[in-house]
């Protein structure tokens, strides 16, 4: 452990599995006080046990549906009371439906909004104050199809693009308070929100999930699938010292899969 991070309050929502739990581990083990935030008290008790088992500082914990308002405000008045600061601030939290569009409702697509775009905006705005006293950082975790649109999962597309354009433009206020933002687009990574996907798309499209996994693989053109640790990684860089000089940038993490220069 470098320590690289400690004395840092970092909150990160999403955190109880998948990319958020990993990143949470990585800030950890580099000394940070990790918030970790979740709908499950069992699954983020889980995670924290994985943490605390590595030597790392044991995360503080906080249960709530972040899609909603009140959550939002509930986590980050928990932050204010124990911590007084916050540093870093990742919002991970989010999962839309695949699916037949035809069949997709307003409310399912209400739903796919709620947590990963207005969550991120509402916690964002909350945290801003401490974020800018601390001179800290904000990361939001994205995903490949702001760039590459999938028909098969238009409400996953129109919210990773709409995360995107806010990243860029919350940036350009970064660079007046000092708050470096930027985002991660996540390619197709083994978590258990991937394999859901993967079900989602294949009852849409009355296919095996076999057989929409492995077109998904071969559609990628990469060696391999991602694993949470390498979005993780670059998390964890973006909030070093040295990456103080990127601001506003959106970064694939995704084998090469995004085939366009952008």
């Amino acid at each position: 452990m470098a320590n690289t991070l400690s004395g840092q309050v970092a909150v990160i929502t999403g955190g109880s599995r998948g990319i958020g739990a990993a990143i949470g581990k990585a800030y950890a083990a580099e000394g940070a006080l990790t918030v970790l935030c979740a709908r499950s008290q069992d699954a983020l008790a889980r995670t924290s046990a994985g943490i605390a088992a590595s030597g790392a500082p044991t995360p503080d914990l906080f249960a709530a549906d972040l899609a909603t308002a009140e959550g939002c405000q509930a986590l980050f008045a928990h932050v204010q009371a124990r911590h007084g600061r916050c540093d870093i601030l990742v919002n991970c939290a989010g999962a839309t439906q695949a699916g037949d569009f035809l069949k997709q409702s307003d409310e399912i697509w209400a739903d796919g909004f709620a947590l990963k775009f207005f969550a991120a905006v509402r916690l964002s705005r909350l945290f801003w104050p401490m974020l800018k006293a601390a001179e800290g950082r904000i990361v939001n975790i994205d995903g490949g199809m702001a760039r590459t649109p999938n028909p098969a999962n238009l409400i996953g597309s129109s919210v990773n693009a709409a995360m995107a354009a806010f990243g860029k433009g919350l940036a350009g206020l970064g660079i007046r308070d000092g708050v470096n933002v930027n985002t991660i687009h996540p390619g197709r990574t083994e978590t258990d929100r991937n394999a859901d996907l993967l079900r989602q798309q294949a009852a849409a499209e009355g296919r095996s999930i076999e057989e929409v996994a492995a077109e998904t693989a071969r559609k990628a053109g990469v060696r391999r699938l991602g694993q949470p640790e390498d979005i993780a990684a670059l998390a964890l860089f973006l909030v070093s010292p040295a990456a103080s000089h990127i601001q506003g940038a959106a970064i694939g993490v995704d084998g090469g899969s995004t085939k366009g220069l952008y």
